[in-house]
């Protein structure tokens, strides 16, 4: 018998807002259904084998079906079915329990994309895309099958239907402005998208598949092939498993299933499985890392038991673990949320730190096992462990144990043993030890080969953060600072080990560097004349190691210096009292050759540096021109 009926909500009709609130995410309606679908099926499965539920499973599946001549999809399960009394229950009453909440909550805003899930509206989703929805379902209580439907309004019908198998199947009449949802590549697309790994397989379409030959056919024979359901997801993902039931093979065959377009596979990973306080289940990956931190971001994939989320995990997952790869499943993280409330929840502050930990676990144990090994990735996985130690307490405390030193010769040094091995180039007005590092080899050359000539190692310290880490280690570690090879500090490098007395006298030496100074005649170059080797250069270019590092670090956008405005290059011009080429620009009596000289050679410590550019890299090369003829 057929009965009618008005859907017990209190605002007249809630589903034109659905629509308009909805509408930015509206493909999440076939994620919603499947996901009803998939709980229907697993529930059954369960009710069966506790013995509650007197069926035979078979093998279940969920099949979703399109028509194009009636404009329909259809999603059909093997699941547990509804009663007449359980379809008024759960859909025409309490799906609809929060819906006075929901309409005063965003009737201004209402852009959270979460809204239809945390409310209990996961099925009525479905009305962001059909017209009318029809639902036959059959109970696995063995009662009589239901057809219920809705056009959109709040008036249903509900009457008998004829059904043999239990399970339900929803019908979704697809509006006239919906019509891509009746295209099979936008289908398939949301199911890999959405349900890739929902844990009952999906079957949508069929696919050829290709058969042995028989023994007798002719080598030009085509191999025979035959038509099969095509199951678009893996029901039984990795990260489902426990790690002893995994090999190196199958975490990089997921690897490959995760990123099919990612060519290189993954340095190593990290198998997450907790369930107290918590539950978590997950596999991230290290892989090769790039400079460009922005480029590294959003390849982690959250699922909520085997259902998409969201690809954007910050605040899940710490920040400096954004740039790794992989996937993170925890039912305590809701399906449908914004940001700011997953930050201030509870559970997921402490899902961020297990992972925090566990990742710190696994790099001390890596480099435990095979130091070797775990030097030879270095350089491919240190962008995340510095950062990781920027931005993350804990972590910084726990680096000591991984993080390494390298120099530009090739050693790796931990912290500890840095401290212990490496010569320090001097003690600053702080009493600080002065580390010396190099951030480019081949831009400092000739400032590594001044320092290796004096004995000291130089460390190579060269990721796009290094600035920012240094003032980090320089504040948590005592008595330690480091300086560039090129700094203010390359005085202590050059000059002679006695320090003896300069060629030139007090007055001549401020004599040239008046001189100097008005030749140039820049003021971001301080001139300072230095008795130093007869040896080295006769003008090197250093920085000041705090405004340089200062500069980097406001391009990186850290340590509050945003906002400060453009820092000035500032730059010093260390002339060499002892060098002959010195001598000659001293002794020289016209003003015109003088000018010359000291032209050229501060623009030969320019280039040196890559600091000579446009006119005047021009103008250097003219003038050595003429002086070559």
């Amino acid at each position: 018998m057929s009965q009618q009926g008005k859907i017990n909500v209190a605002v007249e009709n809630i589903f034109p807002l659905i629509k308009k609130f909805l509408y930015s995410d509206h493909e999440i309606f076939l994620r919603e259904l499947v996901s009803n679908a998939t709980d229907a099926t697993l529930k059954l499965k369960h009710l069966a084998r506790i013995g509650e539920a007197s069926v035979e499973l078979g093998d279940q599946q969920i099949e979703i079906k399109i028509n194009k001549e009636n404009k329909t999809l259809h999603i059909i399960d093997q699941g547990l079915g509804m009663t007449e009394d359980e379809v008024q229950k759960y859909i025409n009453d309490i799906a609809f329990s929060g819906a006075e909440e929901f309409l005063e909550k965003y009737k201004d805003t209402a852009q959270d994309s979460g809204i239809i899930g945390h409310f209990g509206l996961g099925f009525y989703s479905a009305f962001m895309v059909a017209s009318k929805v029809e639902i036959i379902t059959k109970s696995y209580k063995d009662e009589p099958a239901v057809h219920w439907t809705c056009d959109g309004s709040p008036n249903y019908t509900i009457e008998p239907a004829e059904k043999e198998q239990y399970g339900t199947e929803i019908i979704l009449h697809i509006s006239d402005d919906e019509k891509e949802f009746l295209e099979e590549s936008k289908i398939r697309e949301l199911l890999v998208k959405y349900n890739k790994f929902m844990p009952v397989p999906i079957k949508f379409g069929t696919k050829t598949e290709t058969l042995e030959k028989p023994a007798d056919a002719k080598e030009d024979d085509p191999a025979p092939t035959r038509e099969v359901d095509h199951i678009i997801n893996n029901p039984e993902p990795a990260w489902t498993k426990q790690p002893s039931d995994l090999e190196d093979k199958d975490y990089k065959n997921f690897y490959r299933e995760l990123y099919p377009m990612q060519f290189e596979e993954p340095l190593f990973h990290i198998h997450l499985n907790v369930d107290y306080p918590f539950n978590l289940t997950g596999i991230l990956y290290f892989p090769k890392m790039t400079q460009d931190l922005s480029v590294q971001k959003d390849r982690i994939q959250l699922y909520q038991n085997q259902v998409f989320v969201t690809d954007n995990v910050e605040g899940i997952v710490p920040e400096f673990l954004t740039m790794l790869r992989g996937v993170i499943d925890s039912p305590d993280i809701p399906l449908n949320v914004s940001r700011s409330y997953l930050q201030a929840d509870g559970a997921v502050k402490k899902i961020s730190s297990y992972i925090t930990r566990k990742v710190a676990d696994k790099l001390k144990s890596l480099f435990n096992e095979d130091r070797k090994a775990f030097e030879e990735k270095w350089n491919d996985i240190k962008i995340v462990i510095e950062y990781g130690m920027l931005s993350e307490e804990k972590f910084f405390e726990k680096s000591d144990a991984f993080a390494l030193y390298p120099t530009v010769d090739g050693s790796y040094y931990t912290w500890e043993e840095l401290i212990e091995k490496v010569k320090p180039l001097q003690t600053d007005k702080d009493g600080k030890t002065v580390l010396l590092y190099a951030s480019n080899k081949v831009e400092q050359h000739s400032y590594l080969a001044g320092a290796k000539a004096k004995g000291y190692e130089v460390l190579l310290l060269d990721s796009p953060i290094v600035s920012h880490l240094m003032q980090k280690l320089e504040t948590s570690k005592e008595k330690i600072s480091f300086a560039r090879v090129d700094a203010d500090h390359i005085d202590n490098l050059i000059k002679k080990e006695d320090d003896q007395i300069s060629k030139l006298s007090d007055e001549e030496k401020e004599s040239l560097q008046k001189t100097i100074t008005e030749t140039i005649a820049d003021t971001n170059y301080t001139v300072q004349v230095e008795a130093m080797s007869s040896d080295a250069a006769p003008f090197i270019i250093t920085q000041p190691e705090f405004m340089r590092r200062m500069k980097e670090m406001q391009a990186t956008g850290g340590g509050g210096m945003m906002g400060m405005g453009n820092m000035p290059d500032m730059f010093n011009l260390v002339v060499n009292a002892n060098h002959e080429l010195v001598q000659e620009i001293i002794n020289t009596k016209t003003e015109k050759k003088k000018t010359r000289l000291i032209q050229q050679a501060v623009d030969l410590a320019k280039l040196s540096q890559g600091l000579l550019k446009g006119e005047a890299l021009i103008n250097f090369v003219n003038r050595s021109y003429e002086l070559i003829k």
